[in-house]
């Protein structure tokens, strides 16, 4: 199954005799509340997930968005009548990231039919809706480790001996810039992959050959182990693990990211255009 969904197929879909649930994962770092928008108008039918409450446990020691406790991120998809065998298409407002994240956890604990919406509300070109439903509980139950995961340390060992993608725009990579976390650099031995690189102009994700070239390029090999991937603190990583399977390619999340790694000032920290 693709991970990614058009939006005249969601409708198509969304009318049948078995639509998907619909969650608006709407959030952008450091922006107003997602819940606003959704209030002013989502796809029918869909209900509200808050990416730092529902998606992320409290930041910590592990980063700014850890991975949220199963039980409570259950919960939250159970509220939001995702089942365990129920067809969910997630979107958000168009950059990806948050609905990249949510489509992650959901594998990652198990669901194994999900998708995002390609290019986001701003792909849907049906009516909005502002009517809050609540449907019926769902009875998805998570089993977390479906998908696999980095730490520092194994992050660390991708860098050094396979490929690890930072996801981060290139001037926090190179350590110019870092409005964020502790001290800006990458992982050494890390390589520059912006996320923004995966989309067109309209958000929508590059055709899986093109990803597929832009993967090879940066060093990915088809049939290899996987190709690490981090950011800032586990959201944009999780589009490009969308945009490598895309492509073919296995990508595995450290969801630490850059928050971790730079929160332990014993951990190396690489600047410059350049691996090191």
């Amino acid at each position: 199954m693709k991970p990614i969904i058009t939006a005249s197929a969601c409708a198509s879909e969304s009318a049948g005799p078995r639509p998907p649930v619909l969650l608006d994962v709407r959030w952008r770092l450091g922006g107003p509340h997602g819940r606003a928008d959704y209030e002013a108008g989502h796809l029918p039918g869909a209900v509200f997930v808050d990416l730092d409450q529902d998606l992320a446990s409290p930041a910590g020691d592990g980063g700014r968005h850890p991975l949220p406790d199963p039980e409570v991120f259950g919960a939250a998809m159970r509220r939001a009548g995702v089942g365990q065998d129920t067809p969910v298409v997630v979107y958000d407002g168009g950059q990806g990231w948050a609905a990249a994240r949510a489509w992650w956890l959901l594998r990652w604990a198990g669901h194994r039919d999900v998708r995002v919406l390609d290019g986001g509300l701003a792909a849907w070109t049906g009516d909005l809706s502002t009517d809050v439903p609540h449907p019926a509980e769902g009875d998805f139950r998570p089993k977390p480790g479906a998908l696999p995961t980095l730490d520092a340390d194994s992050a660390a060992a991708f860098a050094r001996s396979g490929l690890l993608l930072d996801a981060r725009v290139a001037e926090r990579y190179r350590g110019d810039v870092e409005p964020i976390d502790r001290v800006g650099g990458h992982i050494p031995g890390a390589v520059s992959a912006p996320t923004d690189e995966n989309t067109g102009a309209d958000g929508r994700y590059l055709p899986a050959e093109q990803l597929a070239a832009r993967f090879a390029e940066l060093g990915a090999e088809a049939g290899a182990e996987g190709v690490g991937v981090y950011c800032g603190s586990g959201v944009s990583g999780a589009h490009q693990v969308l945009a490598l399977e895309i492509a073919g390619l296995t990508g595995i999340l450290y969801p630490g990211s850059w928050s971790e790694w730079s929160a332990d000032p014993s951990r190396p920290v690489a600047t410059g255009p350049e691996p090191q």
